[in-house]
C-alpha cells in the first residue's frame, strides 16, 4: 500500500532508527514486541526463494502498453538478467471513488478475483506465469489484504468493514481516503480471502504472495491463510511488508521488510551519518529476529524515489552491493537494471510514467546486476545466514565483512562515501583472495589486502576457498 501517509510511515521510521542508534545496546527497536524471538528458530522457506532474486514489476509502467502482455514479452530478457521471482505489483481493477490521481492506486482494488481490463485478462495472466515457469522463474501475486475501494464489489458485506460509533465504514488510517479498512473480527471476511487466495493458486499457480501493510493485519489471520494455503501448494512464499512484528516469521512469513536497514542507507549515503550504522543496524535486528529469518533487502522500490535518484548513480551501485551480498533475499525494482531514474513513489504511483529502457550514458549496469546475481548463484555462502562483520581502519566510510562456509569465503569491501580513501581490514590471514571480475565495473585496482584503496562509492569483492579446503 503506498498512498501519502506511507511516504510519512518510511519518514519515521527513519526517525525512529536514529533514536535506535543511540540507544543502549540492550533497548529492542521501536516497534518490536516485547517478546524476545531471538531463541525462536523462523520458518523453513523454500530453496529457491533462500537462493532467489525478486524483481517487483509495475505493469503500468513497465511497457509503453502498460499491461501484462508487455510484460511477457520480456521474460526472456528477465532470465538472462537472472532474476527467479518475479513480484507483480496489483493486477486487479482500481477503484473510481474517492481514487488519487488520473489511474488511482493499484492499492485501491475492487474486485480480488479480476484483472484490471487495462492490464488485459485471466488468460493473459496465466500466460505471464506459464512462461515465466518454463523459463524457471516464480511469480508472486500482490496481496492487499488491509483495506479495498470504496467501490469494491465486498461493499455489499458491510460486516467486512471497519466501522465508526455511528456505524459508517472508515479508511484504515485517515489520510487514506481511497480505501476502506477491512475488519478480520469477521470470520465471513477470513473464509472470503482465504478462498480468493487458493483460487489465485489454483486458477493461475501462483508460487505465493507479497502481503501489503502486512503488520495490519492480525497475526493470526496470516497463520490461518499459511496454514490453509500450505494444504493447496506446500512450497509456496509470502514476503511480509513488515519490520516491526517479528513474530510474523515464525508461522506465516517466510520473509519481512528490512526497512531499518533502508533507512540507515539512505542516512549514510544521503545525510553522512557514519558507514558504521549499517553494521549496527543489522545486528541489532538479528539480535531481535527469530533464529534464521529472512529479510528483503531493498535499496528501490515504488515506495521510494528512485535509488540512483536518492543516492547518485555510484552510490546506489554500493548500495546494491550490500543488498546483494548480506544475508536475506535481495530485490530488483523494475528499470534499476538500466540506472531508470523516472519518479517513482506518490503520486507518480497513482499515475504512468513509463520506465526509460534507454538511458543516455549509463555504465553496463545489467552486467553488473547480472553478475552480482550470479555470484549468489554460484556461491551458497551469500545464502547462508551467517554474516562476520570485521573491522577496518575507517568505520565511517569503510563498511567490510565476510560470508563464508565450508568451501568459499568472500571478503566484501564497500565504500559508502564520495570521497576516495585508504584503509586496512582487520584481517589477519588474506592469503588467496582474489578480487571477483564483475562485468561492467571499472574498479580502481589498488591496494594489496588488508590494506585497500578506494574511489569514492568503490567496492569490491575477493574470493578464496575456505583454507582448510584449499589445504587439501
Amino acid at each position: 500500500m503506498k498512498l501519502e501517509a506511507i511516504r510519512n510511515f518510511v519518514r519515521q521510521k527513519q526517525w525512529l532508527l536514529g533514536l535506535v542508534l543511540v540507544l543502549a545496546a540492550s533497548a529492542p527497536l521501536p516497534g518490536l514486541a516485547d517478546q524476545d524471538f531471538s531463541q525462536v528458530v523462523a520458518r523453513p522457506s523454500p530453496e529457491w526463494l533462500r537462493a532467489g532474486t525478486i524483481y517487483e514489476i509495475y505493469p503500468r509502467d513497465f511497457s509503453a502498453a502498460g499491461n501484462l502482455n508487455g510484460v511477457t514479452a520480456k521474460l526472456d530478457e528477465l532470465h538472462r538478467l537472472g532474476v527467479s521471482i518475479l513480484w507483480t505489483m496489483p493486477i486487479h481493477p482500481i477503484g473510481e471513488k474517492f481514487r488519487k490521481g488520473e489511474f488511482g492506486s493499484p492499492y485501491s482494488i475492487k474486485d480480488y478475483y479480476a484483472v484490471d481490463p487495462n492490464y488485459g485478462t485471466l488468460d493473459d495472466f496465466k500466460k505471464l506465469v506459464a512462461g515465466a515457469h518454463q523459463r524457471g522463474m516464480k511469480v508472486i501475486m500482490d496481496l492487499v489484504a488491509n483495506h479495498t475501494a470504496w467501490d469494491s464489489v465486498m461493499m455489499q458485506h458491510p460486516d467486512f468493514y471497519k466501522q465508526d460509533a455511528s456505524g459508517h465504514i472508515i479508511p484504515p488510517v485517515p489520510s487514506w481516503t481511497d480505501v476502506a479498512g477491512l475488519n478480520y473480527a469477521s470470520t465471513g471476511l477470513r473464509d472470503y480471502m482465504i478462498a480468493m487466495l487458493k483460487y489465485w493458486i489454483k486458477e493461475a499457480d501462483v508460487d505465493g504472495f507479497r502481503c501489503d501493510v502486512a503488520y495490519m493485519v492480525p497475526t493470526d489471520f496470516w497463520e490461518q491463510v499459511r496454514a490453509e494455503l500450505t494444504k493447496v501448494k506446500p512450497d509456496l512464499m509470502m514476503l511480509a511488508e513488515a519490520a516491526e512484528k517479528p513474530e510474523l516469521l515464525v508461522k506465516a512469513f517466510d520473509l519481512d521488510y528490512s526497512w531499518p536497514l533502508l533507512a540507515t542507507m539512505n542516512d549514510v549515503l544521503v545525510r553522512n551519518a557514519p558507514a558504521a550504522n549499517i553494521r549496527r543496524v543489522c545486528e541489532k535486528i538479528e539480535s531481535q529476529s527469530p533464529r534464521a529469518a529472512l529479510h528483503l533487502r531493498m535499496s528501490d522500490d515504488h515506495d521510494e524515489a528512485r535509488a540512483v535518484a536518492r543516492f547518485g548513480l555510484n552510490g546506489a551501485l554500493a548500495a546494491s552491493a550490500l543488498m546483494f551480498t548480506l544475508d536475506g533475499v535481495p530485490l530488483i525494482y523494475n528499470g534499476m537494471e538500466v540506472g531508470d531514474a523516472t519518479e517513482s513513489g506518490d503520486p507518480a504511483l497513482f499515475d504512468k510514467l513509463n520506465i526509460f529502457w534507454q538511458p543516455k550514458e549509463r555504465p553496463q549496469l545489467r552486467g553488473i546486476y547480472h553478475d552480482l546475481i550470479q555470484l549468489r548463484h554460484q556461491y551458497a555462502a551469500l545464502r547462508n545466514s551467517r554474516v562476520d562483520w570485521r573491522h577496518n581502519s575507517d568505520e565511517t566510510s569503510l563498511v567490510t565483512y565476510l560470508r563464508a562456509d565450508d568451501k568459499d569465503q568472500l571478503l566484501v569491501v564497500i565504500n559508502f562515501s564520495n570521497r576516495p580513501l585508504t584503509g586496512k581490514v582487520d584481517l589477519k590471514d588474506v592469503d588467496g583472495f582474489a578480487p571477483v571480475k564483475i562485468s561492467g565495473l571499472e574498479n580502481s585496482g589498488g591496494g594489496q589486502l588488508p590494506a585497500v584503496q578506494l574511489n569514492g562509492f568503490e567496492w569490491r569483492i575477493y574470493h578464496r576457498a575456505t583454507p582448510a579446503v584449499a589445504a587439501k
